[in-house]
């Protein structure tokens, strides 16, 4: 199992990638990179739905540069992770617990044999998602956490409204495992820039779906009915008032200020709740910040700083 490497996009130096196996069976392909020398401490990087490794191969970097070692996975039914349904361009997974199982399975098998402590976490979108549901249930494997854009609510009020019961409605009919209505094996990276809701930087943009030409199997489409009825009941799970009051684990909330995809409104009320945590909002980003214009990112890379010790603000 190799890492995708393109001229647009090589694979950062001294990567060692491997496969883990979960306690249910499901195959996860991790990598990992070491620390500079003489620094220590490892960022945990989790991606957000239908991501892979190899997108975030110039954060790997952004995070090395800090000092850090980096370790990343893929999360079950997307990247080069095993697929759970034989059309692999299917989005899919039963329950988001499943996806606590793979940080579970990641961080005992992968991170706390072979990289530096202390461990710190970096999570967008979904992946920011499952390290709160991973807290929520008491797990304390990182000091701090940054949630790049985490997926809390949804931006528009219409799908948020009728979603949970269409989902759930079509999952009891049996149609679990077929595309939300409308959807299909088409990646949305791989659409054309213009229109797209995750960036306003275009060379970056490319660069994802040049690294999905490179290689297709990285690609997925799409979300199943089942994915969506399982992200409905952890997003009405996550409304509940008693959740936030629950977490204490240090958090820090990145909300991206163009978001088109989530509820900024819902993630700055979602702060407000948390005990140990803060929440920041980077004015004129889109959702998908560390792929966003470097005018965006150095706002994301400064609060990152500011929030993680170790990093050069501290010397």
């Amino acid at each position: 199992m190799n890492l995708v490497s393109i001229p647009a996009n090589p694979v950062p130096a001294d990567g060692v990638v491997g496969m883990l196996k979960t306690p249910d069976g499901v195959a996860l392909r991790y990598a990992r990179w070491p620390p500079p020398t003489g620094r220590k401490g490892t960022v945990c990087l989790f991606q957000g739905r239908a991501e892979f490794i190899e997108k975030y191969f110039e954060v790997v970097r952004d995070l090395r540069s800090r000092g850090f070692a980096v370790a990343a996975l893929d999360w079950r039914g997307q990247g080069l992770s095993q697929r759970l349904l034989s059309d692999r361009h299917k989005g899919h997974v039963r329950r988001f617990s499943d996806y606590v199982t793979d940080l579970e399975t990641f961080v005992k098998e992968a991170v706390l044999p072979d990289c530096p402590p202390p461990f710190f976490a970096l999570g967008q979108g979904m992946g920011a998602t499952v390290m709160m549901e991973a807290a929520q249930r008491g797990h304390r494997w990182f000091d701090r956490m940054v949630m790049s854009g985490p997926l809390i609510a949804l931006a528009h009020r219409s799908v948020w409204g009728a979603g949970p019961a269409i989902a759930y409605a079509l999952r009891l009919a049996g149609m679990g495992s077929a595309y939300v209505p409308g959807g299909d094996a088409t990646s949305f990276a791989s659409l054309p820039f213009v229109g797209n809701i995750m960036t306003s930087d275009p060379v970056r943009y490319a660069r994802t779906a040049a690294t999905l030409e490179a290689e297709p199997e990285l690609s997925i489409g799409a979300p199943t009915v089942g994915w969506t009825s399982a992200m409905f009941r952890t997003l009405a799970a996550i409304q509940q008032p008693e959740y936030g009051v629950r977490l204490r684990q240090p958090m820090l909330l990145l909300a991206a200020g163009a978001d088109n995809i989530l509820s900024l409104a819902a993630i700055e009320e979602f702060a407000l709740g948390l005990r140990a945590g803060s929440q920041l909002v980077v004015p004129g980003a889109m959702h998908d910040m560390m792929m966003e214009q470097d005018q965006y990112r150095r706002l994301f890379w400064a609060a990152f700083d500011a929030f993680v010790p170790g990093t050069p603000l501290y010397g």
